[in-house]
């Protein structure tokens, strides 16, 4: 075979090629029109769900916890429509705990008895508590031993306390607020303060009411150990403690002389292992308001007359109140 021919063979293979290859690409393009367009992907839609949740403490006359309840003997109620329980907790559980230690002057004399209820405190809560401490005077301090966001080591908890000297004035509110901010990195949904100080403020930034609203919206419980020598100073409100801890579901335990601080933090960490811990995700833009009421009811047949402690409400996220009015 010739060179010629070879080359007129060869150049009709590729143009028979080619005109396959494009009869082919014509072919698909026709199949692939006929074929119905693939349905669009679903819309997305944002669901944001909020969950409410209420440390639930449920006690006798004789102020005993009441053990032994169920999910059906709560009722909770958010402005006065009942919700539907999604959580329901009766074992101990573990909490975030922010220690606020009060380094005013007038704290001074009081520190070394703070030290040991600390210790006591630490001891007397679940080994999975997360714990930090606030120190407060004139200034603020958020004291982290070893470069960690919390601890549970007692030894730890001391150091954090004794790391700054009783002197000036009182910044409680502000206290509180960096208390609040730091909880927002705790890996459990039950968070509590516990402020050790003779109640009063007069160093803060911040105001009562946009503490208040803070405390609410972060679902925090606040307690006090008001240490409370003369409630005429000017150092010293323990009104101001009562309303912080009785808003919040909180209590504010005063000592008396029969009755040491140590003894007081002890039944604080009794009081937060010894509650129910109930949730429910709530319809945030029913009715508009910010400032959503909680009722928690309790039927508790043959254990006589109860007395339930919770928080009275919550702030809607969605339309947070305005921080410096107070809420009803």
């Amino acid at each position: 075979m010739t060179s010629t021919v070879r080359s007129q063979m060869l150049g009709l293979f590729r143009s028979s090629c080619y005109s396959f290859a494009a009869l082919l690409l014509l072919s698909l393009a026709g199949y692939s029109q006929s074929l119905p367009a693939p349905p669009l992907p679903p819309p997305v839609i944002a669901v944001r769900t909020e969950l409410v949740v209420l440390p639930v403490r449920v006690t006798d006359a004789n102020g005993d916890f009441v053990s032994g309840l169920s999910a059906d003997d709560f009722r909770v109620y958010q402005d006065r429509h009942l919700q539907e329980l999604s959580l329901f907790q009766r074992e101990d559980t573990p909490v975030a705990v922010g220690l606020l230690v009060d380094h005013s002057r007038s704290m001074g004399p009081k520190l070394a008895e703070v030290v040991s209820a600390i210790v006591a405190f630490s001891k007397s809560s679940n080994p999975q508590d997360e714990m930090f401490v606030v120190d407060f005077n004139d200034d603020v301090s958020l004291e982290l031993p070893g470069g960690t966001p919390f601890t549970h080591d007692p030894m730890e908890l001391v150091k954090a306390v004794s790391a700054v000297s009783a002197r000036g004035r009182t910044a409680l509110y502000d206290a509180v607020n960096v208390g609040l901010n730091h909880l927002l990195l705790a890996t459990t949904d039950k968070r509590a303060l516990i402020i050790v100080s003779d109640g009063g403020d007069n160093a803060s930034q911040h105001k009562y009411g946009e503490i208040l609203a803070a405390a609410r919206r972060s679902q925090t419980v606040i307690y006090s150990i008001g240490l409370i020598g003369d409630p005429n100073q000017e150092d010293e409100d323990p009104k101001l403690l009562q309303r912080l801890c009785n808003e919040t579901g909180g209590i504010a335990f005063f000592p008396m002389a029969r009755e040491s601080v140590t003894d007081v933090s002890a039944r604080i960490a009794r009081d937060l292992r010894e509650q129910y811990t109930l949730g429910f995700s709530p319809d945030n833009n029913n009715g508009g308001q910010s400032f959503r009421k909680i009722e928690v009811k309790v039927t508790a047949p043959g254990r006589g007359k109860i007395h339930v402690q919770t928080r009275r409400g919550y702030f809607n996220a969605e339309r947070p109140a305005d921080p410096g009015k107070p809420a009803s």
